[in-house]
């Protein structure tokens, strides 16, 4: 995870989106049983991705990209398996085979906003649940 520190210390946060990502990624530390791994790809994005010990056909349950096609305005889009979570407000996007070949949900988080951050975090926390099984 020094990676993943790396990032956060490297991060010239113009737009407020850092605050995002470290909201994002207490919530998932905060989860008893997640096991966090982080993906860089500088210039594409910085995934932080979470999975359950109980999962028996997925590597992940969450992922939370931060896209880095332009460093001066980064944004977050929050990934999860369709089957796994409700959208009841249809913010998410579906996208068919878009995560790691199957139908996902995508909430994209552009700017800070408590209200998204929060809703993002109900479906963080309903996939952690139907990976636990």
């Amino acid at each position: 995870m020094q990676e993943m520190q790396h990032f956060i210390e490297s991060w010239q946060d113009t737009n407020g989106m850092k605050s995002v990502f470290l909201r994002i990624k207490s919530f998932l530390e905060a989860q008893k049983e997640a096991e966090l791994s982080f993906n860089a790809r500088p210039g594409v994005s910085y995934s932080l991705r979470a999975a359950h010990p109980g999962q028996k056909d997925r590597s992940l349950y969450v992922m939370a990209d931060v896209v880095d096609d332009d460093p001066n305005d980064r944004w977050m889009s929050v990934c999860f398996f369709g089957d796994t979570i409700t959208d009841p407000e249809e913010k998410g996007d579906l996208i068919p085979d878009g995560l790691l070949g199957e139908d996902g949900y995508c909430f994209d988080i552009t700017q800070p906003d408590d209200k998204l951050a929060a809703y993002v975090e109900a479906r963080i926390e309903e996939a952690y649940h139907s990976a636990a099984g």
